[in-house]
């Protein structure tokens, strides 16, 4: 990873003269306090490194005479150096070729020297640089929408189910109602044959009558007409089989009512709406289940593609343990980037941004007074054991700051470094 070994600053915005050798990993606190250069100096490196879109909008220093000059070395061997009136810039690798910009974009993450941008960015662009990054965007972007997609059904299909299963519950249920309608000409039906039988069974009854007055006028007959004794003998004989065959039939005869018919028939509209009710209210239930079951499947399909989510990042190389993009957001050990401290929001700015330039091994940090002292150490171990420098600003004057910025001098360098020695002027008629 290419570092900052030595930096010169010399008239930029607030800074008269400063020479700064970061340390080659963590932290290099420039403290002071405010109004006094230490910004200028985060701007004056991201000037030098990062080409003129960086180039502070009053870059020389307010009163001074002397263009702005900066002077870097990496830890490449290259020195970049900007200077004279239009600061142009000079890029010089160990053997003396000369570069330019387009050097120093090769290994220079945009980011590094403007981490505000980042930080800055939504939840959604600070994800979609991480996936993109680690090369599971797309993937990770059509998951998304699958997820999204399954849903939305499943969000239909659960209202419809609770719609039915509301409506299942409103309904009244009889529980002495028939399972389906009946119908009117069924009942007629069924009347009319049970009045048919009824018919013949009276039909029966008067021949039984007709045959027990036939038998006593013959008997009579018999009685009258002696002469005809065989004959009417005969005839009577038979007429007892007969009379005999018809009583046999007789008692056997059971004639049957038509009343519940006739009361079903007279009931039938309000039985039908019992049954109707009863229908209804099975079929909302069982279309409660249906969509139940439906929901519950399209749950597991949503879980499923989850579970691709998490697989896709868990075995992707991400640049930061506990790091991962949810529903579009980024979140480090399970908390947003709004919910996150600013150690925290430091640690991962920092990591995904080296992630984007593996060889760009530094990074500058501003207004680090926000962080307490030891969640300041601790970041600087972190940075450390990462390997990492970090140039940071911090309003302080205290043990933590590697050096102290005053009147746009380094405390204590005030009288080795000075800068160079300003132009005579002459006016007209002095000598």
């Amino acid at each position: 990873m290419i570092k900052i070994n030595k930096l010169e600053i010399e008239n930029v915005k607030r800074v008269k003269a400063v020479k700064i050798e970061p340390t080659t990993s963590g932290l290099t606190i420039v403290g002071g306090k405010n109004n006094q250069g230490k910004t200028s100096v985060l701007d004056a490196i991201a000037w030098g490194l990062g080409g003129n879109k960086h180039r502070p909008s009053q870059a020389e220093r307010e009163g001074s005479v002397v263009p702005p000059y900066l002077h870097i070395v990496l830890s490449n061997g290259l020195v970049v150096e900007r200077k004279g009136k239009n600061s142009d810039l000079k890029v010089t690798d160990p053997n003396g070729e000369k570069g330019g910009q387009q050097l120093l974009n090769s290994f220079v993450e945009e980011l590094a020297i403007d981490l505000p941008k980042f930080m800055n960015s939504t939840g959604r662009e600070k994800a979609d640089i991480l996936l993109r990054i680690i090369g599971v965007g797309d993937q990770l972007q059509q998951l998304d929408k699958n997820e999204q997609e399954i849903y939305n059904r499943r969000r239909t299909i659960g209202q419809i189910a609770d719609q039915k299963q509301k409506y299942a519950k409103e309904q009244p249920y009889f529980p002495d109602a028939p399972k389906e309608l009946i119908s009117i000409s069924d009942l007629i039906q069924q009347q009319q044959a049970i009045l048919a039988k009824n018919g013949e069974n009276g039909r029966k009854r008067a021949q039984l009558t007709s045959i027990e007055n036939k038998y006593t006028q013959q008997a009579e007959e018999v009685e009258r007409l002696k002469q005809q004794l065989a004959n009417a003998e005969m005839a009577l004989a038979q007429t007892a089989h007969d009379l005999e065959i018809a009583k046999k039939s007789a008692l056997d005869l059971h004639d049957e009512s038509t009343e519940e018919l006739e009361a079903n028939i007279q009931q039938i509209d309000d039985i039908n709406r019992k049954v109707r009710a009863n229908l209804d209210k099975d079929k909302a239930e069982s279309d409660a289940n249906d969509y139940r079951m439906q929901y519950d499947k399209l749950t597991t399909d949503i879980n499923n593609v989850r579970q691709q989510k998490t697989d896709l990042l868990k075995n992707a190389n991400l640049p930061l343990e506990g790091l991962s993009v949810t529903e579009g957001e980024l979140i480090y050990n399970g908390q947003k980037w709004d919910n996150m401290s600013g150690a925290d929001q430091l640690r991962v700015s920092t990591a995904i941004v080296r992630k984007l330039k593996p060889n760009c091994g530094f990074i500058l940090l501003d207004k680090l007074e926000q962080m307490d002292i030891d969640t300041l150490n601790e970041f600087g171990r972190w940075l450390e054991q990462e390997g990492l420098q970090a140039i940071a600003t911090r309003v302080s004057t205290g043990e933590e700051c590697s050096i102290v910025i005053e009147d746009g001098y380094v405390l204590g360098q005030e009288a080795a470094v000075q800068p160079a020695e300003q132009p005579k002027t002459w006016k007209v008629g002095e000598f």
